[in-house]
């Protein structure tokens, strides 16, 4: 499996990169390549006073090359130009990559820099499942608030087509998950269920994980459905959430679309979102 990692080249994205559990995680899954971009806004150029940009970006990449290649990992730089998230997509597309990693700090705009913003773009965007690494804010050496990224995973679902999508992720990701509790959420004005119970649909997913051994737990919750989102999170000490990036509507707020903004900018763990599927 070939994956993009973005750096903006900061302490942030070093951490993602050099935690030795975290690509220890990645190759679990089946990870076995990973392409790295940093992206160079088009405002940003090199004869720009203190910018120093093109010798730290070769210092960086090749500390970054070493590490993930002394993991065992196949390793390729990128260095490109122009709107970050864009160019991510372009890149991860190019090379046939089935996952991207971008780090992030997560809810503060100020902290959060190219790479913040970058994260809540390519969840609007990515043309790939999407790993929002989460990493420490407000310290000078930041570190990642979860090493083990897949072990217990929030999985939430609006029993859309894009949700089940997201669920098909655990096809790889049980390798490294021992835990899941699948949440869903609804809201005051969702209409009546007219097909299945959410009970027995949650219980017929669980039923799927616990063939592979996985420990799991279901919830069904009343309300905002990113708050609740993020209160079992915290609740069960999840490690990762997973979701997809598209509901059942574009209209009205549901589990998915942007609900996944709202998970990604301010969950304390790391989140997963898995897009629809392209039309060819």
């Amino acid at each position: 499996m070939k994956a993009v990692c973005a750096t903006d080249l900061s302490a942030a994205s070093k951490a993602a990169i050099e935690t030795e559990t975290c690509l220890g995680c990645l190759g679990t899954i089946g990870v076995d390549e990973i392409h790295l971009v940093t992206v160079i806004p088009s405002n940003v150029h090199a004869g720009m006073p203190g910018m120093q940009f093109e010798a730290r970006r070769q210092r960086a990449l090749a500390q970054y090359s070493e590490t993930i290649k002394a993991a065992g990992f196949g390793v390729e730089t990128h260095v490109v130009r122009g709107t970050p998230h864009r160019r991510i997509n372009g890149v991860a597309g190019t090379v046939g990559a089935e996952l991207t990693i971008v780090g992030s700090r997560g809810k503060s705009p100020l902290e959060n820099r190219i790479i913040g913003s970058t994260a809540r773009n390519l969840t609007r965007t990515t043309i790939v499942p999407l790993l929002v690494n989460r990493i420490e804010r407000g310290v000078d050496d930041p570190e990642v608030v979860r090493k083990r990224l897949f072990r217990r995973v929030l999985f939430a679902t609006d029993f859309s087509e894009n949700a089940d999508r997201a669920f098909e992720a655990f096809s790889y990701l049980r390798h490294a998950t021992s835990e899941v509790t699948l949440v869903h959420v609804r809201t005051p004005k969702d209409p009546d269920p007219t097909d299945d119970d959410p009970v027995d649909r949650l219980a017929e997913l669980a039923g799927q994980l616990d063939q592979w051994g996985i420990e799991t737990d279901t919830e069904i919750r009343q309300g905002d459905p990113a708050d609740k989102i993020l209160a079992v999170e915290q609740s069960m000490n999840a490690t990762m959430t997973l979701l997809g990036s598209r509901g059942h509507s574009r209209l009205r707020r549901l589990l998915l679309g942007s609900v996944t903004e709202d998970v990604v900018a301010n969950a304390e763990a790391n989140v997963l979102v898995v897009p629809p599927e392209r039309s060819a």
